[in-house]
């Protein structure tokens, strides 16, 4: 039965990868079934093998390599495809563009699975069942997610790591590894399953799944311990600020008028809830103007006035207008009770459609033009800078620039606060929301600072140092969250270097042990 199913070439190289590479998206959020990557990458990894031996005897219909190809590329598209379908949901609120939903779910998923298809075609002859070929099975793996998260504007979304984004605790070595260096190490654990396909001894077997076991139980008790030495930690700080992150829970709509305008931002002023005496940072989410820009809403600043003290600021995204060249951007803005802008952010990663329309003037003459409200493209912003007001020295992350570890890699050194906002609405129902909010989890974690987050129809949340959740708002839940944030400084921002050495010596290992295995097993 298992013989017949091996030598079927459609079963094997077209039907398997896509299901598997599918069933992926169970490990992450919301599900979080992270043991299906023990299963799902020893197969992979299994298959890639028997593909390679095979394709000289029964595949020879089709070129040696190619087989590879195809095989990786299909477990790709099925894992992209079932990763981020949620990407269609935003293109369901202009008529425009509906006929651009099978680009998103096919388009996109299939040049993402390229990554996987040339990593496959260039690993898969060299691979053996034995150890050293996990090693660079894994290495593979990992590099092409790096390569992933940094061409083309790069795009790490659900990088393998992200599927253990539940246990907090096994997360706490990433502040000593950095993103890249963990995600190799979550891979090697998850493949290492694959011995059981091997000739090894059952003692051996059981040897190398035990020390493995080990190496996790460590990875938990180490975390553990950061977790609870943290928890003393964090009642010795004395800089504190009291902040109350705003979740409205707004429909997305276009071309409203003023009036609507003035009734979002009374329900906004009306879950703020300010005290003239308490000092405190009120946090509103994206988008909650709904296509206006700063210049148009500044008639409000009377009502704004009226309700908040000069003990307030107020930090919320709107687009602004530059007046010397007439570009808008996407901006996060801290303002005072008097509704003048005291610092702006203009975001640095634009989402491709979303916010800029690549070949803008070739596809306008199609009637194209960006995603959200307005027909221009948004400029982006060319310089990174934190937010500075009193004691407070705020990184901003506008929406899914929260995915991206090198705006984390790259803060300064005085960095004691990262504010996200965003507008989850987008994704509507989807599993969208959830996965961009377990990105927040790992940039807390890596710089090792309180991360706040203000998501409209999605996750709110104070985030500690450590990556744990401290209060949360769930998605299309309404009101406001209340909490006196530590302001933590860290000088542990970590580049890729790690990660490097340890590919170099998955390489180094494999090359010296390959001689040594072939043929063995």
């Amino acid at each position: 039965m298992i013989e017949k199913y091996l030598n079927n070439r459609f079963l094997i190289l077209y039907l398997t990868p896509f299901i598997f590479g599918s069933l992926t998206v169970f490990s992450f959020q919301p599900f979080n079934i992270t043991i299906l990557n023990f299963l799902i990458l020893p197969i992979f990894f299994y298959l890639t093998v028997y593909i390679n031996k095979k394709s000289k005897g029964n595949f020879r219909k089709k070129p040696h390599k190619k087989n590879l190809f195809i095989f990786g590329s299909l477990f790709g598209f099925g894992f992209y495809l079932s990763g981020i379908s949620w990407i269609a949901n935003s293109l369901t609120f202009d008529e425009n563009f509906k006929i651009l939903i099978p680009f998103a779910l096919l388009f996109i998923p299939l040049f993402l699975s390229l990554y996987v298809g040339f990593v496959t075609l260039l690993i898969g002859p060299h691979l053996n069942y034995n150890l050293s070929s996990i090693f660079i099975f894994s290495g593979a793996i990992a590099f092409s997610d790096f390569l992933r998260a940094k061409l083309f504007t790069g795009f790490p979304w659900n990088l393998w790591a992200y599927s253990i984004s539940w246990s907090s605790e096994i997360l706490q070595i990433l502040n000593l590894l950095g993103l890249f260096a963990f995600n190799l190490i979550v891979v090697t654990i998850f493949s290492i399953p694959a011995i059981l396909f091997y000739r090894f001894s059952l003692a051996k077997k059981t040897f190398i799944i035990f020390l493995t076991a080990i190496l996790v139980l460590g990875l938990y008790i180490y975390g553990s311990y950061q977790i609870n030495k943290n928890k003393i930690y964090l009642k010795t700080i004395q800089e504190k600020i009291n902040v109350k992150i705003i979740s409205p829970n707004f429909e997305i709509k276009y071309n409203l008028d003023l009036d609507h305008i003035e009734k979002k931002l009374k329900k906004l002023i009306r879950y703020s809830e300010p005290s003239d005496d308490k000092k405190t940072l009120f946090i509103w989410p994206e988008g909650v103007f709904s296509g206006y820009s700063y210049n148009e809403i500044v008639i409000f600043k009377d009502l704004i006035l009226k309700n908040f003290s000069s003990n307030h600021y107020i930090i919320f995204g709107i687009n602004k207008l530059d007046k010397n060249t007439g570009s808008f951007y996407n901006s996060l803005l801290l303002v005072d009770n008097k509704f003048d802008v005291i610092q702006q952010y203009n975001k640095h990663k634009l989402v491709p459609f979303g916010e800029f329309l690549p070949f803008e003037t070739l596809l306008n003459k199609f009637g194209l033009k960006k995603i959200t409200e307005g027909y221009g493209s948004f400029q982006k912003g060319y310089k990174k800078i934190n937010i500075k007001v009193d004691k407070l020295n705020i990184l901003p992350l506008i929406c899914y620039e929260a995915i991206f570890t090198s705006f984390i890699q790259q803060a300064s050194f005085e960095t004691n606060l990262i504010v996200n906002i965003s507008e989850d609405a987008w994704f509507g129902n989807t599993i969208g929301p959830n996965q961009h909010y377990s990105k927040s989890i790992f940039r807390s974690i890596e710089k090792g600072t309180f991360f706040l987050r203000s998501a409209n129809k999605g996750i709110s949340a104070i985030i500690n140092n450590k990556g744990v959740p401290v209060k949360q708002l769930n998605r299309n839940e309404e009101g406001s969250l209340e909490y006196e944030v530590p302001l933590i400084k860290s000088k542990n921002n970590k580049n890729d270097l790690i990660f490097f050495v340890l590919l170099i010596t998955y390489f180094l290992s494999f090359q010296f042990y390959k001689n040594k295995n072939y043929g063995k097993q």
